[in-house]
């Protein structure tokens, strides 16, 4: 035997495994047989896992299942993956039996080594750490524990903080009028404060989607085992598990009303990855808004400025680029592009269990991950504290022939546009043409034409 290498044995026989590893033999045949992507299931996805190995103890011996030493020993190496320790020792990598099986015995030898060596008794991964579990529950399981700690946690205050961010900055700007513009073409009139109120209900609708698919993501397949059926788990293993993993989370975690639905489907994955994707659509829209209403400074629109955070080119000196929203498009790309992954992988439930698990783990992970960050970095570096080219703005709105729509109800809608496309064609003010071509005086026509009093709505033609 190398001084690198020590002999490890599993049900298929002796394996070469690297001294150091705190793994067994199982880890080492998926690491031998997965050289796939070199990507690993995100840590807080392992901590999910080994939250509910510390869980699953608790509750084995609440029901006198698992002596207290071994309980102890087994908590405490779980406790140090939850603190984020020992991370190296997950390299199992995503793409991989479709089961999770291997992350499963991965985590479970981990804590199985871990707990032997604090204790000096044996810990069997199989016997102690996975008792009462099978890799079919403790996957689907770590995927909803995972998704609504993160949840929490993360994107939910993100995208709280987006939403008082873009209330407060609206309330600034309510006194900004601009035109509008549908098509990309100049509009009717509209204050910023309406604009943005439009982005702030997007995130707002955005967290009530989350909230409302919650319910589903608290639902657990611990205790279903093997194939929903219960099988070697004690008949109060299931509400028990629930109930200690509320006492540690705070969350109100549940049995799911059916174990069969829990491992053959994934349904509520799908779901909270759906309403992510309409979260980047929200995302993505509000990204490109930004870049136009930035774009110049001198030929483009030129309507804000966002704050310099970078020098924007290698080559043409003084450039600066909107590269908060450019980043946060790629993010909302990613993650609609997450979800067809997961939606395609929730497709792939054959009778009992759905075999592309490591998958939904990952890019559900991942989606709520970027959109937490992305969310606070628009908030805290774009939407707060960029500034409005008043100037601009005033321009644009003095040269709008479409303000002369306030004049239908007067002069008629054949006549309006006679009076726009003249002013198109003159490059003149629209109530310099229509002063020209109407019979109303100059002082009336500034109020009919007021671009603020245009943004309130209703007929102003009386």
């Amino acid at each position: 035997m190398s001084e690198e290498y020590r002999i490890e044995t599993d049900s298929m026989g002796e394996l070469k495994v690297p001294v150091k590893a705190l793994y067994g033999a199982q880890t080492q045949r998926a690491v031998v047989n997965f050289p796939i992507s070199g990507l690993t299931l995100p840590v807080t996805f392992i901590k999910a896992v080994a939250l509910i190995k510390k869980t699953a103890a608790l509750v084995n011996q609440e029901l006198g299942l698992l002596d207290k030493e071994t309980t102890n020993a087994i908590n405490m190496a779980a406790e140090e993956i939850i603190q984020d320790k020992h991370t190296e020792q997950f390299p199992v990598d995503v793409f991989q039996t479709g089961s999770g099986t291997s992350t499963n015995m991965n985590v479970n030898e981990v804590i199985a080594r871990l707990a032997s060596l604090s204790s000096g008794q044996a810990v069997n991964p199989n016997d102690h750490v996975n008792m009462g579990q099978s890799s079919n529950d403790v996957i689907p399981t770590a995927i909803h524990v995972s998704a609504a700690l993160e949840i929490q946690s993360k994107l939910l205050p993100s995208l709280q903080l987006l939403q008082e961010t873009l209330e407060n900055k609206a309330t600034e700007l309510d006194g900004v009028t601009k035109t509008g513009r549908t098509h990309l073409m100049d509009a009717m009139p509209i204050r910023m404060s309406q604009e943005l109120g439009a982005w702030t209900l997007q995130i707002r609708n955005g967290i009530q989607r989350i909230e409302s698919t919650l319910p589903r993501i608290l639902c657990l397949a611990q205790g279903g085992t093997a194939v929903g059926t219960g099988i070697n788990a004690h008949p109060e293993f299931a509400g028990r598990f629930a109930k200690q993993l509320e006492n540690q989370t705070g969350l109100p975690f549940k049995p799911n009303d059916s174990f069969f639905e829990s491992l053959s489907a994934q349904d509520a994955a799908v779901e909270l990855s759906g309403q992510l994707k309409v979260i980047a659509v929200s995302l993505m829209k509000i990204a490109n808004d930004l870049r136009w209403m930035n774009s110049g400074p001198f030929a483009g629109l030129g309507e804000i400025e966002l704050t310099a955070l970078q020098p924007g080119s290698s080559i043409m000196p003084g450039k600066v680029n909107p590269v908060i929203p450019e980043a946060m498009a790629m993010v909302c790309a990613q993650v609609i592009g997450n979800d067809t992954t997961i939606t395609v992988a929730g497709q792939s439930g054959s009778f009992q269990l759905n075999v592309m698990l490591p998958v939904i783990a990952f890019n559900l992970l991942q989606s709520i991950e970027l959109l937490s960050n992305v969310s606070k970095v628009l908030a805290e570096k774009a939407i707060a504290s960029f500034n409005v080219r008043q100037d601009n703005l005033n321009v644009a709105l003095g040269r709008n022939p479409i303000l002369v729509t306030a004049l239908n109800p007067i002069i008629g809608y054949a006549k309006a546009a006679e009076i726009a496309k003249a002013a198109y064609k003159q490059g003149r003010p629209v109530i310099d043409v229509a002063v020209d071509m109407t019979d109303l005086n100059r002082e009336e026509l500034e109020r009919l034409l007021d671009p603020a009093i245009l943004t309130e709505g209703g007929i102003h033609g009386a």
